[in-house]
């Protein structure tokens, strides 16, 4: 199993071609520093990368892991810290050559997970991307809610959501007419 602190790299030419390489990375202080701010977030409480690398081929490779990280973001709306639980399964291929690619047009893979086989897989920028793209985009603390900020000039009326909707006119025009229509009937 490998799970060295210091680099968290894999260097393709020493893995074994014949059983998996087992992996496991349990953060500590410097690496969840590391990550916190590579992700731009508050902090992270908890983070485990493991997983297994394997041959695919004669030449080829596949990296099965798991990400479990515990996240704490800043809420959208409040600007309260927000905890977010991440658990994320990762894969990705690596292949000695990668078909060249020829035309104007071209379409996209359907596996995005395909890469040249790099000289060192690193496991730190793996976890860093992994976390990057598993993490909510507009993290929101339960029971937040935006609400409705008005301003105006003193002296008149703010103008609301309500107001500015297209119909808001005649409904008010509707609720004139109601109320006319019913102080005649006294």
């Amino acid at each position: 199993m490998v799970s060295e602190p210091a680099t968290y790299r894999l260097i393709v030419s020493d893995l074994s071609q014949s059983k998996p390489t087992q992996f496991e990375i349990i953060g500590d202080a410097d690496l969840m520093a590391e990550v916190t701010k590579a992700v731009d977030v508050y902090t992270i409480k908890k983070l485990r990368f493991s997983g297994s690398i394997d041959t695919q081929g004669a030449s080829d490779w596949r990296l099965q892991a798991e990400l479990g990280a515990t996240v704490t973001q800043e809420c959208v709306v409040t600007l309260d810290p927000v905890n977010t639980r991440i658990d994320e399964k990762v894969i990705r291929e690596y292949f000695a050559e990668v078909p060249e690619v020829k035309g104007t047009e071209v379409e996209m893979p359907e596996n995005d997970n395909v890469e040249l086989t790099p000289r060192v897989i690193d496991l730190k920028a793996l976890i860093i991307e992994a976390l990057s793209l598993a993490l909510p985009a507009f993290p929101r603390k339960d029971g937040a809610d935006l609400g409705e900020a008005v301003f105006t000039e003193p002296g008149k009326a703010a103008m609301t959501d309500e107001d500015a909707r297209p119909f808001a006119a005649l409904g008010g025009l509707r609720e004139a007419l109601g109320n006319k229509g019913s102080e005649g009937t006294d």
